[in-house]
């Protein structure tokens, strides 16, 4: 953006960030991107704008710039970050004649395309630990899905596991004594999806992260869930974010793109760019990567937590919604299913996070419960029959009752489970 010159123009001159927001054009720039985007964008500029002045009085030749408009100092930082956030996955027509065309992703996406989970501690391990030993905790030698076990995977990676401490407790003196010259790495593995509770304890993740710099060993840490908020405001217990584990001296984090992220699925590593770039050149990386759908959904959710919009992100909508809105809408079902002669009331019960995540962390929730006269069974059966409609209904069954939760019911939803539900209960 071309700037106007003129004379006498200082450092001292520049607006302030607090100025800058209240410019033209910075509501709506803060309103599409956020306040903490925006102002860092708009401290970048005045930066690059106070480097340009210094600069600029350098030598006695030279015509120092002006102060440009606020305004001016705006709309640059929006172009900041507009080009930050374009997706580098973007349609394109191609008129090469090439059909599987590599600098346009090969093969255009079909509607059949699917996508499937990177094993990134495998690739983590291999890249960075193999032929060595890796550290680990015996209480966390867990089954991490998918049938994958801890044991197995360092197994399969080349790396040679090492277990510290007991089932229970382990402690930094279990780790430091079990360093020896083959030693790569210590690898911690986040309680994600389970508790261990009692006489029970683990050193924290900054503890080990100085023991790993003292003996020159890496620390990897698979967080798991990929939690990137703070869960408390939530009502949920606190779960450690995978900012936490790279503000704790984590060399490298693996954790789930979707799970509580709410992203596609898909495993993400994180961490020291050297040690990132080593994985993504290693020969097993181009065997576990993400494919292009993967990668487009996993942009536009990181995008949704960089401009402040979790709450457009169905797993966290759904965590956050407010217990009168879900009451509400579980009373209107159930009068609906009245009206049709169906026994259906409201009771409150809880929803859980679920999926590996938090565990036994639950909601208040309040819930449309179903009485099914007749024989023993026809609970059973008239879940069965909704689950095999054309759009399915996946309820629970609770003391002989159906259960409907409306928390997780997605918007454009909520009429199709009740008219579903007097659809088969009516024999319709």
């Amino acid at each position: 953006m071309t700037r106007p010159f003129a004379d006498h123009a200082t450092p001292r001159d520049l607006p302030s960030i607090d100025r800058l927001l209240r410019a033209p054009g910075a509501s709506e720039m803060t309103g599409i991107y956020g306040h903490s985007l925006a102002t860092g964008a708009l401290r970048a500029v005045l930066d690059e704008t106070r480097a340009a002045l210094l600069a600029g009085r350098a030598g006695p030749h030279q015509t120092p710039p002006a102060i440009p408009a606020d305004e001016t100092l705006v709309a640059e930082a929006r172009e900041r970050l507009e080009a930050m956030l374009t997706p580098t996955l973007r349609p394109v027509i191609n008129a090469t004649g090439i059909i599987l065309h590599t600098n346009l992703g090969r093969a255009p996406l079909s509607d059949a395309a699917m996508t499937a989970m990177a094993s990134v501690v495998l690739l983590m391990l291999t890249a960075l630990c193999r032929g060595r030993e890796v550290l680990i905790s015996r209480g966390q030698l867990v089954e991490i899905g998918g049938g994958f076990r801890v044991p197995d995977v360092m197994e399969q990676s080349g790396a040679w596991l090492v277990e510290v401490g007991t089932t229970n407790r382990t402690h930094l003196r279990d780790y430091a004594g079990a360093v020896t010259a083959d030693t790569a790495a210590i690898l911690v593995v986040h309680h994600s999806n389970y508790k261990i509770v009692g006489f029970a304890g683990e050193p924290p993740l900054a503890e080990l992260a100085a023991l790993a710099r003292e003996r020159g060993l890496l620390l990897l840490y698979d967080q798991g869930s990929g939690a990137m908020l703070d869960t408390a405001p939530y009502g949920l217990e606190p779960e450690p974010a995978v900012p936490d584990g790279l503000a704790a001296g984590a060399d490298v984090v693996a954790f789930s793109g979707d799970k509580l992220l709410g992203g596609p699925q898909a495993g993400i590593l994180a961490g020291r760019a050297a040690l990132i770039e080593r994985a993504r050149r290693h020969p097993l990386a181009r065997a576990v990567r993400a494919d292009k759908l993967a990668l487009a959904a996993l942009t536009a959710t990181l995008d949704l937590y960089l401009t402040g919009r979790e709450s457009d992100i169905p797993v966290w909508r759904m965590i956050a919604r407010p217990l009168d809105e879900i009451a509400a809408e579980a009373e209107r079902w159930a009068r609906q299913l009245r009206d049709a002669g169906i026994d259906a009331a409201t009771a409150p019960d809880v929803s859980y996070v679920g999926g590996g995540s938090l565990p036994g962390e639950s909601l208040p929730t309040r819930v449309v419960a179903i009485h099914v006269p007749g024989a023993d069974g026809g609970v059973d059966e008239l879940a069965a029959r909704l689950r095999a409609r054309p759009l399915p209904v996946i309820a629970r069954i609770h003391d002989d009752r159906l259960l409907l939760d409306p928390r997780t019911v997605r918007p454009g939803q909520s009429e199709a489970g009740p008219a579903a539900v007097m659809a088969v209960a009516l024999g319709q």
